[in-house]
């Protein structure tokens, strides 16, 4: 072997190890995309504690609500300081160009898949004095309002507003949609009767729920959820074949050196599944999950070829 060829092979070998050497050298930023309270944002705060303390430095959440996350992903998608990652969802993963091509970051190539990190179902929330005394006479009343009926998202794009239009076209319902930064502040309109409906995590919805603030119609899930094993399924209600489940995710920006990204996996899919952390996603309404980055790939993929398919087919579109 030339001496060229072995200085060569031995920098492929030592590059890994040189990229996590020193890692991390100061705190590491995790960006979430919602507002305090929000699910998103329990999520990120209860893996942030045993991440810090598995890295040996501060993991500082920083919030920035709006356009369905798409602010906070490209903050993530633009960092070059190698430590800022984000705690993401579904939409923000997937089918946030596709909706919406003035998105300032590509979901495929602008962000690395780290890990994923929790699941849940959809629960479709309605004001605590809904009309209809069941989940089917509920749908009556709702096609019968028509467009006198609005619901809310936490913003265009989101995983809320998607499941909403399909849900319209699958039910024969229309209601309006109006948006808003946050879970929080779609689950305090429809309360105050500015809204009629919307699509919300579990986590958020059932403490509403079981205060008699909300009333649960139905889960998006195929099955009932063990999150939520009360509540009926779309299904129960009539609404056959709809199903659609929301996930956070752990993602970084794809300039940031792989062994660093396998170290972070490796870590936050340990931590996720540990007791202490499933059991508080649990809570928070999400089922543990964990990944390599290769198999939150395939996830990311095969969700955004699903849901690429329904734009196409329901046409929908960023209002």
């Amino acid at each position: 072997m030339s001496l060229i060829s072995f200085t060569a092979a031995v920098a492929a070998q030592t590059a890994p190890k040189a990229a996590i050497d020193g890692w991390p050298s100061k705190p590491v930023r995790l960006i979430v995309g919602s507002a305090g309270g929000s699910s998103t944002d329990h999520v990120a705060r209860t893996l942030a504690e045993p991440l810090s303390r598995a890295l040996g430095k501060p993991v500082i959440v920083e919030n920035h609500p709006g356009a369905g996350g798409s602010i906070a992903a490209a903050l993530v998608a633009r960092a070059s300081d190698r430590h800022t990652i984000g705690v993401l969802i579904t939409g923000n993963m997937t089918i946030a160009k596709l909706l919406n091509p003035a998105t300032p970051y590509d979901p495929h190539t602008d962000l690395a898949p780290i890990s994923l990190i929790s699941t849940a179902p959809l629960v479709l929330a309605a004001r605590a004095d809904a009309p209809g005394t069941d989940a089917r006479m509920f749908f009556e009343a709702a096609r019968s309002a028509g467009s006198s009926w609005s619901y809310g998202s936490p913003g265009i794009g989101t995983i809320s507003h998607f499941g909403m239009e399909i849900l319209k076209s699958q039910s024969g319902i229309a209601p309006v949609h109006v948006p808003y930064l946050s879970n929080p502040e779609v689950i305090n309109a429809i309360i105050a009767g500015h809204l009629q409906l919307a699509l919300l995590p579990p986590g958020l919805a059932e403490a509403q729920i079981r205060a008699g603030r909300l009333r649960a119609i139905g889960v998006s899930s195929a099955a009932r959820s063990p999150l939520v094993p009360d509540y009926p399924t779309l299904a129960d209600a009539g609404v056959k074949g709809f199903q659609l489940e929301i996930w956070t995710a752990a993602a970084a920006p794809a300039t940031l050196p792989r062994p660093i990204v396998d170290r972070l996996s490796t870590l936050i899919a340990e931590i996720t599944r540990s007791p202490e952390v499933s059991q508080k996603l649990f809570r928070y309404g999400y089922q543990a999950a964990g990944s390599t980055p290769d198999e939150l790939a395939l996830r990311v993929k095969g969700d955004t070829a699903l849901l690429s398919r329904i734009i196409d087919e329901q046409g929908l579109k960023v209002e």
